[in-house]
């Protein structure tokens, strides 16, 4: 009988250390720009009355042997009951035979997943030198931000600055120890950009949450938390004068509203993004111009981000003997 590989949020983050993750990343990236992987439009269901959403996330990567599926829950009211926002679980099949091989915890794989492209991206995009960090927001996603910035730049400095102080407080005592970086609570957002050569945003916020004035010249901005037309995290004034990459240029003209507000409001064209990631990747755009040129990496989660990784996870999980095997 087949079995399947069963692994927990705890087994997940045991098995993918950010810098496999970034890797994970490159990859999905490389073969998406190449034209190996399948990508199926995501589908969404609304769930108005109580203020969530479900996307389910179909993706292949022959090259990788897998294909898989993730179903992943946004319900902004969660956390006023004691559950979290962001839900998510990630099924792995075998390409050769379609056999299911693992389900596994996919929040905290999306929160990985997420942190390494914006890693590749600040590899590729950030300047050299970059070593302040600012980030706006102090949740899970906002963690594997500053995570995976680390891995790819000489981090010195952060600043956090959240809606809610004390979890702006807890974020920094967490992540400086983890990190062994100093990571210091901002006043507001200007406070957390006056130095800051890296800008990572990852809010629940529906408006921009920094003024584009405020933005150092030569900042790299990762902005990874709109995901709906109406929800804008970076400034349009921002968004026109900036080089704008984005992970994936069908849904991010499809589905978030810092490329298609800045658009309605007439700032801004499909034909000024500037370039995919895994263009930028493989060397077929260039990535940044100047020393002062303002680079935005607007992502909007991609499948095959969320397969690579998984797929990455449960061969690491294999060989630590991590999760529970069940028979089917």
């Amino acid at each position: 009988m087949p079995k399947i590989r069963i692994l927990s949020a705890e087994d997940v983050r045991a098995a993918l250390p950010m810098a496999e993750a970034i890797g994970a990343a490159r990859e999905a990236f490389a073969q998406m720009q190449r034209g190996e992987a399948t990508v199926p439009p995501r589908a969404h269901i609304d769930v108005a009355d109580h203020r969530g959403v479900a996307l389910f996330m179909p993706s292949l990567l022959p090259r990788t042997g897998r294909m898989g599926v993730k179903a992943i829950t946004l319900f902004d009211g969660n956390p006023a009951i004691g559950m979290p926002r962001i839900q998510a679980v990630m099924l792995v099949l075998d390409a050769e035979n379609g056999a299911p091989l693992a389900v596994m915890d996919a929040g905290t794989l999306t929160a990985l997943r997420t942190g390494a492209g914006s890693g590749v991206a600040t590899d590729l995009l950030a300047r050299p030198d970059a070593d302040s960090v600012a980030i706006l927001g102090a949740g899970n996603q906002a963690r594997t931000q500053l995570e995976a910035v680390c891995c790819v730049r000489p981090v010195r400095r952060v600043w956090v600055v959240d809606p809610a102080r004390p979890a702006a407080e807890g974020f920094a005592e967490e992540m400086s120890t983890r990190l062994g970086v100093p990571v210091r609570v901002a006043a507001d957002a200007s406070e957390a950009l006056r130095d800051a050569s890296i800008v990572c945003a990852a809010t629940v916020a529906v408006t921009p949450v920094f003024a584009d004035a405020d933005l150092q010249p030569g900042a790299h901005v990762n902005a990874i938390g709109s995901y709906k037309p109406r929800v804008q995290e970076i400034p349009s004034a921002t968004m026109a004068r900036a080089r704008v990459v984005v992970d994936h240029l069908a849904s991010a003209l499809d589905e978030t509203g810092d490329l298609l507000i800045p658009i309605g409001e007439g700032v801004f064209s499909a034909d000024r993004v500037h370039a995919e990631i895994g263009e930028v990747l493989l060397g077929t755009k260039p990535g940044r111009a100047t020393h002062d040129e303002i680079t935005v990496y607007k992502s909007v989660g991609v499948a095959v981000m969320d397969l690579a990784a998984a797929a990455l996870a449960l061969d690491r999980a294999e060989r630590m003997g991590l999760g529970t095997e069940a028979m089917l």
